[in-house]
């Protein structure tokens, strides 16, 4: 193992949580050490000073059931729950005590919110630079798995867990350059979406195993099968902001990744095909193969 990250530890006084890659004895990159290749795309191209911030969704999970809905059926419809505050939030004090073990730490959380299901979170993480956007949330899932199982919880990631009206969980990426932060930046935000609709199916194997069940065009969601953009749009591939739009720089956002993505391949992906450094990008051969990846045409 290589330690790559040293932070305080937020459970534990006098000590430290490394983060450390995994390497074979021949010294390659272990098969899961997907930090290696995004390492090398944001070393390689660290000028164009890329910067991240993911809006991590997921749902506290108890038993088999989002925590605290009823036994045997379903709570109320959505609609109240989302940003919510009353007796209809479930799970506020688990979502603020892993805000709080963050903030220890030391990682870059920079908020939390009731989602749109009960039960149903964001936490988001950024902004980073490069790398340091896939350490951040790599750390910020450890500390909530150490939280949820003193108290018997599972944090669930998976894209769309409750089937039927209910949205399923993503993991948006906002995203720019040091040329979109610029003054005109709005040319390379909108070349850079141009650039991803040249990729956009083989990107999306990137963006989370069972995302096909969460992108269907419905619940703020567009379709896997096209690639849109547009401004202060929810139903599209990417979205550039209305503020952004007027000031003429800033950064997009892609809403294709789904809650379970790998924050390493995800965003190494999204800066090579934007930037159309499509040479480096990561290999799909890192993935496990998904069924639905043959309804990508």
């Amino acid at each position: 193992i290589k330690p790559v990250a040293v932070d305080p530890h937020p459970f534990l006084a006098n000590a430290k949580v490394v983060l450390s890659e995994c390497f074979y004895p021949d010294g390659t990159p272990e098969k899961g050490n997907t930090r290696n290749k995004a390492a090398e795309v944001f070393a390689k191209h660290k000028d164009d000073v890329p910067m991240f911030g993911l809006e991590q969704e997921y749902f506290i999970y108890k038993n088999g059931k989002p925590y605290m809905w009823p036994e045997g059926g379903f709570p109320i419809g959505q609609g109240d729950y989302y940003c919510g505050n009353g007796s209809q939030v479930c799970g506020r004090e688990l979502a603020l005590e892993h805000y709080q073990a963050c903030l220890t730490m030391g990682l870059k959380i920079s908020g939390v919110n009731a989602e749109v299901a009960p039960s149903q979170w964001e936490f988001q993480v950024g902004p980073c630079i490069g790398i340091e956007e896939g350490d951040h949330m790599i750390m910020a899932r450890w500390v909530f798995q150490r939280i949820a199982e003193k108290y018997g919880l599972e944090i669930n990631y998976d894209p769309k867990p409750i089937k039927g009206d209910w949205n399923g969980s993503g993991c948006h990426m906002n995203f720019s350059t040091k040329a979109m932060r610029e003054e005109g930046g709005i040319k390379a935000i909108k070349a850079a979406c141009e650039n991803l609709k040249k990729t956009f199916l083989d990107d999306v194997k990137f963006y989370g195993g069972d995302n096909n069940e969460r992108m269907t065009g419905a619940h703020e969601t567009s379709k896997l099968s096209e690639f849109t953009y547009g401004v202060g749009t929810r139903h599209t591939s990417c979205r550039i902001g209305n503020d952004v739009d007027a000031a003429g720089k800033g950064y997009f956002e892609d809403r294709r990744p789904a809650s379970n993505i790998d924050p390493y391949l995800s965003t190494a992906v999204l800066f090579t095909s934007s930037m159309g450094y499509t040479a480096d990008a990561p290999d799909v051969a890192q993935l496990e193969r998904q069924t639905w990846w043959a309804e990508l045409v």
